[in-house]
């Protein structure tokens, strides 16, 4: 029989959709499953979107120019203008999802055996985009103590060596929703700039900041121009996760002029969907205010409820619409598992993400999970329920 390949032997299975079998079992024995697990969220996609694919009149549907489409890249160098981030159509890449802008990105700048420094925990699928690139990751562990604030900066450069090119950060963070301060971006700017390394930063959770914070794009950093590269997505920002379109941004003409080459590969991205992702961008602010008010809330609900189970320590997200909870347990992907196979209150059980899959250094995270805040309130409050007592019960054994 021929043998697979190294690199699919070595790629990680998500920890996020890799108990999907145990909860598909749990759903055929009548079990409703709560799913804590997967950041899909539940508010709507705006109108305005999913109107303008139904009432277009494309006869046929041809390819899009490899780099997206000049209107729609036009009209997202616009919305980063109202951000305070100022890039021509020419520094953005319209790719399929943030996931192909990283790809692309991680082609770009780095050769086999090449090293990234990542804070840990960090969204699970870096490990796998580094493992289809060749690229070792270099995780450096930030603490549920201080809610998974930006290590030390003398910790990064600990680990910079002759392979490492280049700094990989999530702002507001998945799976923390930690939300890096002005200080801190400009401390890992001042630090690629030192050792001539890039910043990439996958800021899709942009809009979604807390507590009167804003976000701080490495984009707004003056003279990081030749080292920032920026990954986005239309996915949460606009709950479109299906749409997968995404983008690449950099003002460093040979990066992007690379990654047109890697894109060209994949010919174009879908057409209908950058229909939809350009009419999204006329969605109003109030929309966004809306959304996060009940993210807020959720966000509030849940880190109640989650205090007031003996043993439990939750950080409180910044941003995003996740947060880590660590159980009085040792092993989260047991219980994860368990709790899917064999615990049930009333009919209902609770599936969540562990988080030991978004730690690259083996052992940490062990006792973690990841939490989404998608659900309606009430389903947080019942989710939690189940979560109390299966705790107490498992413990139990």
């Amino acid at each position: 029989m021929p043998s697979i390949s190294k690199k699919g032997t070595q790629m990680p299975a998500s920890p996020i959709r890799k108990l999907v079998p145990y909860a598909e079992a749990a759903k055929k024995r009548g079990i409703h499953v709560i799913h804590l697990n997967i950041g899909q969220p539940d508010i709507k996609t705006p109108k305005v979107a999913l109107d303008a694919v139904r009432n277009h009149n494309i006869e046929v549907l041809e390819y899009s120019m490899t780099q997206g489409s000049e209107e729609y890249r036009k009209k997202i160098a616009d919305y980063y203008t109202k951000q305070d981030i100022f890039v021509d159509a020419e520094d953005i890449i319209v790719t399929t999802g943030g996931s192909e802008a990283l790809s692309f990105t991680l082609g770009t700048i780095m050769d086999n055996d090449d090293e990234i420094i990542i804070p840990e925990p960090f969204y699970a699928n870096y490990n796998g985009f580094a493992t289809a690139a060749g690229v070792k990751v270099k995780p450096i562990a930030s603490s549920i103590e201080n809610n998974f604030a930006l290590p030390p900066i003398s910790k990064f450069e600990d680990l910079i060596t002759p392979k490492t090119k280049a700094i990989l950060i999530c702002n507001p963070g998945n799976p923390t929703g930690y939300l890096y301060s002005k200080e801190e971006i400009h401390q890992l700017a001042d630090l690629v700039k030192k050792y001539n390394l890039f910043l990439v930063a996958d800021e899709v959770y942009r809009e979604f900041t807390y507590d009167g914070r804003e976000h701080y794009s490495i984009l707004q950093v003056e003279g990081l121009e030749e080292h920032a590269i920026v990954v986005d997505s239309v996915s949460k920002r606009y709950s479109m996760c299906g749409a997968r379109i995404g983008c690449m941004i950099s003002k460093n003409k040979e990066v992007i002029g690379t990654a047109l080459k890697f894109a060209q590969a994949r010919l174009s991205p879908p057409t209908f969907a950058q229909i939809a992702s350009e009419a999204a961008l006329e969605t109003p602010q109030s929309y966004f205010d809306d959304v996060i008010d009940e993210y807020v809330s959720r966000r509030n609900l849940l880190i109640t409820e989650l205090n007031k189970l003996e043993g439990v320590k939750v950080a409180t997200p910044q941003g995003a619409f996740y947060c880590v909870a660590e159980l009085p347990i040792e092993n989260a992907d047991h219980f994860a598992q368990w709790l899917l196979e064999s615990f049930e209150v009333d009919g209902n059980t609770v599936m969540v993400a562990p988080a030991a899959g978004f730690y690259a250094t083996p052992g940490l995270g062990k006792n973690q999970i990841r939490i989404a805040y998608v659900l309606e309130k009430e389903q947080l409050v019942k989710a939690v329920h189940i979560l109390g007592k299966a705790l107490r019960e498992y413990n139990a054994q």
